[in-house]
């Protein structure tokens, strides 16, 4: 009797035993469980966080991209203004090594950053760089044409109201590129646009010099 007795109490102490051990493997895995939700949390906040940086990285190295493009553009239009045009030669030539100096430093500068594109943007990517480089191999051609289908070419990438015609194809293909390739379009063409404009004024500018000699000829021939 106190044998059973014994047994009895022996194998109620093991079921308790082993309820403790299953009750704290379970409550070990519901801890781990836990702790694991925390780090995962802290790593998607974390990454969350980094990808603000890298985009405010992305966005710092487009506006140097763009800064030297800039830079560039107004060292040349310095060496070929018209006011160049009027210095004594010894002055024009100073002023050109330092022009000169200026461009190569700032070609120095590396800046790149790559769009990723799938195959779609890639091929419309191409088809608006032809269609704008088809544009501007005409240039001397005809000037007045060039810029009156480059501005319909800038009207079709601006959201705001243009002043002309809107060239409808390559409106869709733009469409078809990443938003990084249609921006990069857009500034190719305000530049293009504003090369244009100079050239127009020294053109005009030239035209009215060259009248201005001839009625002063014949001021003295008369």
């Amino acid at each position: 009797m106190a044998q059973a007795k014994i047994s009895a109490k022996a194998s109620e102490a093991a079921a308790q035993q082993q309820q403790q051990q299953s009750g704290g493997q379970l409550r070990g895995r519901f801890y781990r469980s836990t702790s694991m939700a925390d780090r995962s949390s802290r790593l998607l906040e974390n990454l969350d966080q980094l990808e603000l940086r890298v985009e405010a990285f992305r966005d710092a190295a487009s506006a140097m991209e763009q800064e030297k493009e800039i830079l560039l553009e107004m060292i040349h239009n310095i060496q070929n203004s018209q006011d160049m045009r009027h210095i004594s030669e010894g002055e024009r030539e100073e002023l050109n090594l330092t022009a000169n100096r200026l461009m190569g430093r700032t070609l120095t500068v590396e800046v790149s950053v790559e769009t990723i594109r799938n195959a779609q943007q890639q091929e419309s990517l191409q088809h608006a760089t032809k269609m704008i480089d088809e544009i501007v191999n005409k240039l001397l051609d005809d000037l007045e044409d060039a810029k009156i289908r480059l501005m319909s070419l800038y009207g079709a990438c601006t959201s705001d109201v243009p002043a002309g015609p809107i060239d409808q194809k390559f409106q869709s293909v733009v469409i078809g590129c990443a938003i990084e390739d249609q921006k990069k379009i857009k500034r190719r063409l305000e530049t293009l646009l504003r090369n244009l404009e100079n050239s127009e004024k020294s053109i005009t500018l030239l035209e009215h010099q060259k009248s201005s000699v001839r009625q002063s000829c014949n001021s003295k021939q008369d």
